[in-house]
This record gives structure tokens, sequence and C-alpha cells, in this order.
């Protein structure tokens, strides 16, 4: 029973009281009348020789018998509802506190729930701006990713193409490194087939090296041929050693061919001029 329903239930015991006094009030007046009439009408007859004064005594006793016992009946009945309405009153009072009590308590919750959403709401608004800030982020750093990526596969691209053209040169290298290598073989065997023939040079007794054309070679010459090949296959080492350390320029990679054209074609021209 809520505070509202304890109140109309007030109100009416209160209404029904008032209409009682009223009902009381109404009879009351009702036999004051009646004595008023009897008395007048006592009056009007007081001519006769009766004893009017005891009649009207008998009259008024019984009369203040019937108010006495209405009095009574209605204070019986007023007392009985004065109890019933304290009652009431008392459970409607128990009532009455214990839902003023739930109303503080739900007053109090109401309260905690309002701090609790406005901090859920300060707490969300946070969440929203880190998620903002983050997606933010993430925005940025997809796109530099991509950028990244993009960077990367070009770059892997780059060295695809800078590695399949190191293989070619460096296959291309080790074709001219081994066509360098049998040149040398061969033109070391051209030298051991000279060293072979001027042996045949030296004279028995002095130890010196022949002068004459019998188709042999001085010691110039063999010293000059032994300079002009260790300076190739040193010069032609270095270049085909340079030419892979620095493939940025490949053009390197034709210098052993210079150097054979440089270095050993004038001793092909010598060696037939001598001829």
């Amino acid at each position: 029973m809520n505070k509202v329903e304890l109140e109309a239930k007030v109100d009416s015991l209160q209404d029904e009281i008032n209409f009682l006094r009223a009902v009381f009030e109404a009879e009351l007046n009702e036999l004051q009348g009646q004595i008023k009439d009897t008395s007048v009408v006592v009056e009007m007859n007081n001519s006769r020789t009766l004893d009017m004064d005891a009649i009207v005594a008998d009259v008024k006793a019984q009369y203040d018998d019937i108010a006495k016992r209405n009095r009574a009946e209605a204070e019986s009945w007023y007392q009985q509802k004065f109890q019933e309405m304290q009652s009431s009153a008392g459970a409607a009072g128990d009532d009455l506190r214990n839902t003023k009590s739930e109303i503080a308590e739900l007053t109090r919750m109401i309260s905690r729930l309002q701090n609790e959403i406005e901090s859920v709401k300060g707490q969300r608004a946070n969440l929203e701006a880190q998620i903002a800030e983050a997606e933010e982020r993430g925005e940025l750093a997809v796109k530099d990713a991509k950028a990244r990526i993009g960077d990367l596969e070009e770059a892997l691209q780059r060295a695809k193409q800078d590695m399949a053209r190191q293989v070619r040169e460096y296959q291309e290298l080790m074709n001219v490194k081994l066509a360098l290598d049998i040149e040398i073989a061969t033109y070391r065997k051209l030298l051991e087939g000279e060293e072979d023939s001027s042996s045949g040079g030296f004279s028995s007794g002095g130890g010196g090296f022949s002068s004459g054309g019998g188709g042999g070679m001085s010691s110039s010459s063999l010293l000059s041929l032994s300079s002009f090949l260790h300076l190739f296959s040193t010069s032609c080492t270095s270049s085909l050693s340079q030419s892979f350390h620095n493939p940025q320029h490949p053009s390197k990679s034709s210098r052993p061919r210079n150097l054979v054209t440089e270095v050993l074609l004038p001793y092909r021209h010598h060696r037939e001029s001598k001829r």
C-alpha cells in the first residue's frame, strides 16, 4: 500500500467521522426541538389543573435518558471507529514509514545510478575518443604500411633485376675468366716450349746465352714474356674481382679482353717477326 492510498483512506475515514458527527448533531437538534415542542405544548395546556411540572420532568427525564443512551451509543460507536482509525492510522503510519524508507532507499539508488550513468557516459566519451584516435592511427599505419610495402616491392623488383643482371655478369665474367685461363695456359705452354727450345743455345763451357740465330730466345725475351704473363694474370684477376664487386659498372667486364689486346698482342707480333 503506497502513500497515496493511505492518504485516501485517512481522508475517507475523516469524511465518515464528519458525517457521523453531523448525523449525531442532527439527531440531537431534533431531540432538543421535540423537547422544546413539548414544553410549548405544556405551556399551552398550562391552564389545566394538571401537574405539568411532574409531566415535564418525566418527559424530560425520558428524553434525557434517550439522549444519554444515544450519546453513549454514539460515543461507543465513535470510540470504536476512533480505535479502528487509530489502528488503521498506525498501520498506515507503519506503511507510510516503510514507504518513506523505501522512497529514501530508491532515491539513494537513483542518485547512485545517476552517478554511475554519468561515469559511464564519461568512460564512453573517452572510449569513443580513443577509438577515433586508434582508427586514425590505424589508417595512418595502414597507409604507411602500404607505402612501405610498395617501396619494398619496388626494391624487391630492383633487387631481382640486379640479381639477374649480376648473375648474367657473373656468368659472363666466368666465361671471360675461363677464356683467359685457357689463353694463359696456352701462353704458358708456349713459354715452356720457348724455354725448352732455348736450352740448346747455352754454351757448354762458359755458361752464357748463345747469340746466334739457332731459333732460340734470349734471356731478356724470356723475362719479358714472364713479366707479361704475370702482369696479365694479375690484371685479369683484379679486373674480374672489381667487376664482380661493382655490378653497377658492367663495362669493366670487357677489360680482360683489352688486356689480351694490349699485353699479349705485341708479344704475338714479336714472335711472328722473329720467325
